[in-house]
């Protein structure tokens, strides 16, 4: 089964739960409306569904190829890629001083999510690039931005992110890739880096890689880190490709999934290459590029778990097994009709909508963080954003992982079979959980410095808007409003709880309950975007001004979430303060097989 963006879930969660459209009143955003957004989605979603999920899986079965320094794409990804160009797509976020079409960063959000779900291979080229452009309007010259920003902004150029070395993997601070200056200003980079995404292809006619180097007697560890722009063609007097750099793709991974997604091994030989930012100030400019992918990784999660969902509803639809008790009819009754396997992919859509809520919730925070016209307001959303963004990547991405997997087995022995395209989806999943950062990573990012920010302001204001929302829910004339708020206030309190905890216990109690604070955090933080969204929904029954049907669907599949998802949420309190003597006083033994 193919790939449909499910732009009226898409549309709920950024208008009803997110609020995408209060942005309006910053000024930043004149033109949105309901109108441009359902139009804006409309056609991303022809690009997703008709464009890039029939390249899906040939582009699995077929991958990659590397000869000569130069990297082949799978069939069509190339023509596929000029779509994407002349669509625009790749500045949808950006200001239009740049060359954008000034939408916000949910906007970009909702567009991602439907390029991973539709072609997650192909979706990671455009995310790369997203980045990029962040990065050098954050920290970019004024020549870099007119000569570079103009052309990776249409998606004529592409863009990377080079950090990993053999040596140094989330150990930033190892690498050695060198950077010597040259007379005219410019730097002589060499070095290996390994794992670059996109690194060579053959879609776009110049890749400028962004590459973290160290520069002579530069100190040690992060501290002694800069940030290059280095393209693969060198751009002449008229800003075309000219000199070929001495950059070269010498290696392609042969990886667990995402074979259409060109992940290269590059060779820097006293390539050429220009400082981006201050000397010695790279890691500032990089993690502008990293939360850009944290938050696009999380919706990469999204992406690939809707994709699964999709194909296991249909195949639950079409297989026909046995005789479900509460089935008419003559048997064998399809699958969906036997209560457990309704419950799997209740619980599957559920979480989705859950992360998707998160992602987008954190996009629009992202937004009025640099817009809104009161100070005060830009720091409390800059507070909910960073605080947000870990969960959203490690959060969002557990489910694409978990619900993939539970995608196979709706298919049940189909689905551990290659043809059915199942197993695709959870091979390309794997990878989001390491991405930019791991989730363990992103744990303890979580409770070593976003529980403490501005005195630990950003989870109390978290955790008052949970409580107003169990307070809206509790007076509900609706009866199963009034129980949703029984299963978050016990989920909140389980939170407030583990929080405080957190902001006392020893570094390493911490960081040994890390992993299961940032579940539990996802988990509660989830259901009280869902629960925002069934109030919407009863506000839509309440009046009759919307689809009805779709809002009682939205308050059954929050029910769902809240009895097995938001009931559970307690039981993780003991995991994080199960501490590092648990784990450490035992010594190795405990962890030895026979």
């Amino acid at each position: 089964m193919s790939y449909r963006a499910p732009v009226q879930d898409i549309r709920f969660a950024l208008e009803e739960i997110a609020a995408m459209d209060g942005l309006k009143a910053t000024g930043a955003f004149p033109d949105l409306s309901g109108d441009l957004t359902a139009q804006v989605l409309g056609e991303a979603a022809k690009l997703a569904n008709d464009v890039l999920a029939p390249l899906n899986w040939p582009g699995d079965r077929q991958g990659c190829t590397l000869k000569d320094g130069k990297v082949t794409t799978p069939d069509g990804f190339p023509q596929a890629y000029q779509k994407f160009v002349e669509g625009g797509w790749q500045g949808l976020q950006f200001s239009t001083d740049h060359g954008g079409m000034g939408l916000p960063v949910a906007m970009g959000c909702a567009l991602m999510e439907m390029l991973q779900a539709s072609n997650m291979a192909f979706g990671l080229g455009p995310m790369l690039s997203f980045g990029a452009i962040e990065a050098l309007i954050a920290h970019g010259t004024t020549e870099q931005q007119e000569l570079y920003l103009p052309r990776i902004m249409t998606g004529e150029w592409s863009a990377t992110m080079n950090l990993t070395e053999p040596q140094a993997g989330s150990d930033v601070g190892a690498l050695r890739t060198k950077a010597q200056p040259n007379s005219d200003g410019s730097w002589a980079i060499s070095g290996q880096k390994i794992y670059i995404t996109w690194g060579e292809h053959d879609c776009a006619e110049n890749i400028v890689h962004l590459v973290l180097a160290r520069t002579p007697d530069s100190p040690a560890g992060t501290k002694g880190i800069s940030l290059f722009l280095v393209p693969k063609f060198l751009p002449d007097d008229s800003g075309n490709p000219g000199e070929r750099n001495a950059v070269t793709a010498i290696g392609l991974e042969h990886k667990m999934g995402i074979h259409g997604s060109p992940t290269c091994t590059m060779e820097y030989d006293n390539a050429t290459g220009w400082l981006v930012g201050e000397e010695n100030k790279g890691m500032a400019c990089m993690f502008t590029m990293m939360n850009s992918a944290r938050l696009n990784v999380g919706v990469q999660g999204v992406g690939i778990a809707e994709r699964a969902y999709q194909q296991a509803l249909a195949f639950a639809k079409d297989r026909r097994q046995g005789r479900a008790p509460m089935t008419q009819g003559e048997a064998p009754h399809a699958i969906i009709d036997h209560p457990d396997v309704r419950r799997t992919l209740a619980v599957m859509k559920a979480k989705i909508e859950a992360a998707r809520a998160i992602c987008f919730h954190t996009a629009v925070e992202a937004d009025y963080a640099e817009h809104h016209d009161d100070e005060e307001e830009r720091a409390w959303s800059k507070r909910r954003e960073d605080l947000l963004i870990p969960i959203a990547k490690a959060w969002a991405t557990d489910v694409g992982v978990e619900v993939t997997s539970l995608g196979i087995q709706v298919h049940g022995g189909m689905g551990f079979i290659e043809e059915t395209g199942a197993a695709q989806h959870y091979r390309d999943a794997r990878i989001a959980p390491i991405y930019e950062g791991t989730n363990g990573i992103q744990a303890m990012d979580l409770v070593g410095r976003k529980l403490a920010m501005a005195g630990g302001a950003a989870i109390r204001e978290l955790i008052e808007d949970i409580r107003q929302t169990i307070e809206d829910l509790a007076t509900s004339s609706n009866p199963d409003l009034n129980g949703l708020a029984e299963d978050l206030g016990p989920a909140c309190e389980a939170l407030e709880a583990a929080s405080d905890w957190m902001s006392k216990a020893a570094g390493e109690d911490k960081l040994s309950g890390a992993t299961a604070y940032l579940k539990l955090a996802g988990d509660v933080v989830g259901g009280w975007l869902l629960c925002l969204g069934a109030l919407s929904a009863q506000r839509i029954l309440k009046h009759g001004d919307g689809d009805e049907a779709y809002a009682r669907s939205r308050i059954s599949l929050t029910r769902v979430y809240a009895e097995t998802v938001l009931s559970a949420a307690p039981g993780l309190v003991p995991q994080i303060r199960l501490g590092a003597g648990a784990l450490f006083d035992p010594g190795e033994a405990m962890l030895e097989s026979a």
